[in-house]
């Protein structure tokens, strides 16, 4: 990685004379401006004021009534978001410009300290205490999302209703449905990699229209950086194909869900900590005494942070028997039908695949819960007890499901002493009033089920 100083000569240097800067939001939306290149010279060394509303209204731009941290009753001020210069990237697609993520910072006792809220410093935090530890961690994201032939203005004329897939059937795998849009499946491969999101493999999914992208895998906050650029990367470049592709966990009721599959691993350094290649672990998928214990870790206290994994009224939707979503906290060896999947890789590949999370999740947020449930059970030895599914929940049928609704999760989150060890009280606090809200404007909206269902015969 190149150092600070050289980072600024190279956009002083390059052509054009604006900067395209971004921080992400508690919903995993990045939200950005354009700066000038004196104006970014400036914010690389001092920071640059931001409006802390990003963290006080939802991603319909209507602002919390029930948060303290920011809100109307302080003002909405200006917050500091620091540039983080490793973040370096230019946008193909967007004429070369350079690229920067941001991070909030606040002024602390000792200076200025990472703003509690900041998905990114919440996972900064739970990288840093799993290397105090000794490990760091490296995860991938992998997204499967529908494409629809849709633009933002035909869809806003559309209210809602009957998106326009850009193939029909289902047909998963298939090389005759990829090669239908071929130029901008070809431009998702090519032009993410120019701008630092390389994707291992894409290939279409069982549903009209849907995709599947593999990242490449990288430390933990780097994974995070570019699943969340991919998301946002993607509609940028399928609008010059009049093409919306989304994340949504759940589009419709005919069709399995979208998820966001985190694969992780822990490094000491040296080697991948997960792979033992004695005979008794082969059993196991080649699972190491630390692998055991980081999902047994999973197991007991990822539930617990329900909000991190499905932070969505639709995500719930996507939790349904049978629709390939796994439902229950189970593990299997290579079973993607547990929650769990243990991926037999040898000594650089085993991993672990956590199949809960749906593809509306916040990346930052995602993975800070995948880790921190996975080092709790390193720190406190857990023993891997539990044994594994075979088949379609074979074993796992007397273990509880997960919750379907958000305001359940939400709640169980608020109250967990293990969330608020990790990720601390502001977060927790604030995270749990944003999707209380959520539930709320959930509450108050008729939905055309609710017309179809009662309009005629109530």
């Amino acid at each position: 990685m190149a150092s600070d100083s050289k980072v600024i000569a190279e956009v002083m240097q390059s052509p054009g004379e604006r900067v395209k800067l971004a921080v992400v939001d508690i919903d995993g939306i990045l939200r950005g401006k354009y700066v000038h290149k004196q104006k970014f010279l400036s914010a690389a060394e001092n920071g640059f004021g931001f409006c802390d509303v990003v963290y006080g209204w939802d991603s319909q731009d209507v602002c919390y009534d029930n948060t303290t941290l920011t809100g109307w009753h302080k003002g909405f001020p200006d917050a500091t978001a620091r540039i983080d210069l490793a973040t370096h990237r230019t946008v193909p697609w967007d004429g070369g410009v350079d690229f920067f993520l941001a991070s909030f910072v606040r002024e602390g006792r000792k200076g200025r300290e990472p703003l509690p809220i900041d998905p990114r410093q919440v996972l900064a935090r739970v990288v840093a205490r799993a290397r105090k530890a000794g490990f760091n961690p490296l995860t991938s994201l992998e997204f499967e999302f529908f494409n629809f032939a849709e633009t933002p203005q035909s869809w806003a004329d559309k209210h809602g209703v009957d998106p326009a897939p850009i193939t029909p059937g289902m047909f998963g795998y298939s090389l005759l449905r990829a090669n239908h849009s071929r130029d901008y499946f070809a431009a998702l491969f090519a032009e993410m990699d120019a701008f630092r999101v390389p994707i291992e493999g894409l290939h279409t999914e069982t549903g009209p229209g849907v995709f599947e992208a593999a990242i490449v895998y990288a430390e933990a906050m780097e994974a995070a950086d570019r699943a969340v650029l991919f998301k946002s990367g993607a509609k940028e470049i399928g609008a010059r194909y009049e093409i919306m592709p989304s994340f949504m966990a759940k589009w419709s009721a005919s069709y399995p869900g979208c998820s966001g599959h985190c694969h992780q691993s822990l490094s000491d350094g040296k080697r991948n900590v997960f792979y033992d290649a004695g005979a008794k672990a082969a059993a196991r998928g080649g699972m190491s005494k630390v692998f055991e214990s980081y999902l047994a870790g999973q197991l007991q206290w990822l539930l617990e942070l329900g909000p991190m994994l499905w932070p969505t009224i639709n995500s719930y939707k996507r939790l349904v028997d049978g629709f390939w979503a796994p439902v229950k906290p189970t593990w299997g060896v290579d079973n993607r039908t547990a929650s769990f999947r243990v991926i037999p890789g040898g000594p650089k590949s085993t991993r672990l695949e956590t199949r809960c999370p749906g593809a509306d999740v916040n990346p930052y947020l995602g993975i800070a819960a995948c880790v921190a449930a996975g080092m709790a059970g390193i720190e406190k030895g857990l023993k891997l007890t539990t044994p594994p599914i075979a088949g379609t929940n074979v074993g796992g049928e007397n273990i509880p499901r997960a919750p379907r609704t958000l305001i359940e999760t939400t709640r169980i989150f608020q109250q967990s002493d293990f969330a608020r060890d990790w990720f601390g009280d502001e977060f927790v606090d604030h995270f749990a009033a944003t999707r209380e809200w959520e539930w709320r404007q959930w509450l108050d909206a008729v939905t055309d089920w609710e017309r179809k269902r009662y309009f005629e015969i109530i």
